[in-house]
């Protein structure tokens, strides 16, 4: 990934030492590189996180009431209304760092495959942390009390989880109500069928809240690799054309296909796109509306701070860098929009169980 080759202009069959290059040389071609990387990490979370990071650590969403307009005789006045629907939500804010460490004649001997390497490896955990940040703000089905050192305790919320939240009236009603979007198929992964569809139960769930446009929804489910075989057995799904594969004349193909997590299976008749996405946890699926803010924000620090944003190298030593390099990411996620998202665990009965490890 880290293409540190390019940065420095030099070719990847050479055995180039980083001394010979200079240390200034090699630090600034690593942030060029660095702040590509973060670019780039930045597009793949959309899907879960909406627009750019936020400096608040909490915000109050405000939403319109329901109900009906009042029958009035010819004297009378109707009562005062007040639009009462909000929720607040927070957001965490923590530190995720590591290190490259090794002696002053380690570091004379290291070549820049060497620190190919070390800037692969760092990258990699970066991701790695990001998306289990992610998938456990979604996957945890319970408030947790964040501790944040400069505002106080902090309530981090989950998706609707049937709190005491009263949320804007679904469709085909008109009263503002609670809802939970942690639910429990009622069947065994096993048991996925034409008649026990998990994926119609997602797709209406979220299109009470965002719609249900003719032609279809640009919704999304993604499962994991353990429920690819029965969701693919449905009679209403339709395979993405394998790229090998010339299809025949008689044979649907699946188009405009958007940017998902994962490897897109197909899109089914009752119109939920698929992806197996392999970090999701046996058992569990997760709906989103493309075309409605995603569920997650990405809490960072005020500009004013002037703390990095992204993985950033900081550098003890500036006269010589690589000594230890401390490489440091500062983020938080947490769910603002309660609404899009749906989590499903696939089991016989009994209520959602948080997934081990999140």
């Amino acid at each position: 990934m880290s293409g540190i080759y390019g940065a420095l202009g030099v070719n990847d069959t050479d055995r180039v030492f980083i001394n010979t290059l200079g240390q200034r040389v090699v630090y600034d071609a690593i942030s060029q590189l660095v702040a590509r990387y973060n670019a780039d990490v930045a597009a793949q979370m959309r899907v879960f996180v909406e627009g750019a990071p936020t400096e608040n650590f909490k915000e109050r969403y405000k939403l319109p009431g329901g109900g009906r307009l009042q029958r009035l005789g010819t004297q009378s006045q109707p009562g005062a209304i007040k639009a009462t629907g909000q929720w607040d939500v927070a957001y965490p804010l923590e530190s995720f760092s590591g290190a490259i460490a090794a002696g002053r004649i380690d570091y004379a001997y290291m070549t820049v495959a060497d620190l190919d390497r070390h800037i692969q490896t760092v990258t990699i955990q970066d991701t790695n942390t990001r998306r289990y940040e992610m998938l456990k703000a979604l996957l945890n089905n319970t408030a947790r009390t964040f501790s944040d050192p400069h505002n106080g305790s902090l309530s981090v919320q989950p998706l609707a989880n049937g709190d005491s939240v009263l949320y804007p009236p679904a469709l085909g009603t008109e009263s503002e109500a609670t809802d939970d979007h942690y639910l429990v198929s009622g069947y065994a992964a096993a048991s996925i069928s034409d008649n026990n569809n998990p994926l119609k139960t997602i797709r209406d769930e979220l299109e009470e809240h965002f719609g249900a446009p003719t032609g279809g929804s640009n919704l999304a489910v993604l499962i994991s690799s353990a429920q690819t075989s029965k969701i693919s057995d449905l009679t209403e799904f339709n395979r993405v054309t394998d790229r090998m594969i010339i299809p025949g004349a008689n044979a649907d193909q699946v188009t405009g296909m958007p940017q998902l997590p994962g490897r897109i299976l197909g899109r089914t008749d009752s119109g939920v796109t698929v992806s197996e996405w392999r970090w999701l946890p046996d058992g569990y699926m997760i709906g989103i509306v493309l075309d409605a803010p995603p569920p997650l924000k990405m809490r960072v620090d005020p500009a004013s701070t002037n703390l990095p944003r992204g993985l950033t190298l900081v550098v003890e030593d500036e006269e010589h860098p690589f000594k230890t390099s401390f490489w440091e990411d500062r983020f938080g996620f947490g769910v603002g929009n309660r609404l899009n998202g749906v989590v499903m665990q696939l089991k016989n009965s009994g209520s959602y169980d948080i997934p081990s490890g999140y």
